[in-house]
């Protein structure tokens, strides 16, 4: 799944930090304290960046 520019409920804009959240996720980070010190404090945004699936892995098998 690609991040959308702003979050679905509230229209926040939260694109330009994934790539933060996701580098220091695999680096070890907590996950909640990453969400903290990017500022995403809405259960709605945060749920835009815990809920996510890398699927183009997966779906690029099938391509024609």
């Amino acid at each position: 799944m690609i991040i959308p520019v702003r979050c679905f409920s509230c229209g926040k804009v939260i694109g330009h930090l994934y790539e933060d959240f996701k580098k220091r996720v695999e680096k070890g980070e907590n996950p909640k304290k990453v969400l903290d010190d990017l500022g995403l404090e809405r259960y709605c945004c945060r749920s835009v960046f815990l809920g996510n699936v890398d699927l183009i892995k997966k779906v690029a098998q099938f391509k024609v």
